[in-house]
């Protein structure tokens, strides 16, 4: 049986279970500033702290799209069996099935993401495509800011 496989059966066993949470994360104004230099989109809710207060949220927010970005650092520190990972010598970024943008992230407060295994499929006999439920927390919210099905594929050696 090849690594793959052997994750692949790991993997079906654990399916609909949470991961688990990752580490709060402060979200800067400093970041949003510079996301919004990357991509050139300096609406006034994202980086004039004055313009801000008046605004809709009573101050700066985070860009859903950094919010977004974010989830490769977040899902880094969410624990992992290690199982599963045993033998993986490059993971890919494949896709979102779906993302939504619950709530905004306020300049200054912190965010984590938990994840709950949604699917695992075997691909050949040496990649597993895993799709997992996101959701980013705001420390305090009772809402969370994002909740996206990121899909990844692993290849194993």
């Amino acid at each position: 049986m090849t690594a793959a496989e052997t994750a692949f059966e790991k993997f079906q066993a654990r399916i609909g279970e949470t991961d688990g949470s990752g580490e709060w994360f402060e979200m800067t104004q400093e970041r949003i500033n510079d996301f919004a230099d990357v991509t050139i989109d300096h609406q006034f809710i994202h980086v004039d702290e004055e313009a801000a207060k008046a605004g809709p949220f009573g101050t700066t927010i985070a860009h859903g799209f950094l919010t977004l970005s974010m989830l490769t650092h977040l899902a880094g520190t969410v624990p992992q069996d290690p199982e599963t990972v045993k033998g993986v010598i490059m993971g890919v970024n494949y896709g979102f099935d779906k993302v939504r943008f619950v709530s905004p992230v306020p300049s200054g407060s912190k965010i984590r993401a938990t994840s709950v295994l949604k699917d695992a499929q075997l691909k050949g006999t040496d990649s597993i495509q895993v799709t997992r439920t996101y959701t980013v927390e705001i420390e305090g919210a009772d809402r969370p800011a994002l909740v996206a099905d990121w899909i990844t594929r692993l290849t194993y050696a």
